[in-house]
């Protein structure tokens, strides 16, 4: 909870990238300096296609699971690179405000030659997040007083292909 005031401190806007992941296989992360985002099949190498954790009713990936943004003052308070507690698996972290108030649902994100839009599904930490970084990680982001906030991130649909890179800046457009 001390950590807070920190977390909600974070830009609002024009945040740069960092920690791009790739997650090819359930537990397994690929670090690189340069994803392709695409429309019709998300991050190419991904799992999403064949393994995604939300459908739509028709049994296709749900578009709007594609891209995984985590707030990086978040992420640093439960990874540091090179430690052995897995990477907890989002496409990429930055240093903005995640909550409902400053990105809506719907709200668009320029960042490198890619576009996308902030989905109105949910990411509320899985059982995976309370094993890997603890009950009380776990506790505090699904505190139901949270809930806006968006303290596990967001979640967005790639509405233009593009390619991200390292050190490219996140902006609302």
């Amino acid at each position: 909870m001390r950590a807070l005031p920190h977390v909600l401190a974070a830009p609002k806007d024009g945040a740069a990238i960092a920690h791009l992941c790739l997650r090819p296989a359930r537990n397994e992360r690929q670090f690189v300096d340069e994803i392709t985002l695409t429309k019709a099949r998300g991050i190419p190498g991904e799992r999403w296609m064949t393994q995604p954790w939300l459908r739509t009713e028709d049994g296709a990936p749900h578009p709007g699971i594609q891209v995984c943004i985590i707030p990086q003052r978040v992420l640093d308070l439960v990874w540091t690179p090179g430690a052995e507690v897995l990477h907890p698996g989002d496409t990429f972290a930055a240093d903005i405000d995640t909550s409902e108030v400053n990105l809506p649902t719907g709200q668009v994100l320029q960042v490198g030659s890619a576009v996308l839009r902030v989905s109105e599904v949910f990411n509320d930490a899985c059982v995976k997040w309370k094993a890997r970084y603890g009950p009380a990680a776990y506790d505090w982001i699904r505190n139901p007083d949270h809930r806006t906030l968006r303290l596990r991130g967001i979640l967005c649909s790639v509405e233009q292909d593009g390619v991200i890179r390292t050190g490219d800046v996140l902006h609302k457009a």
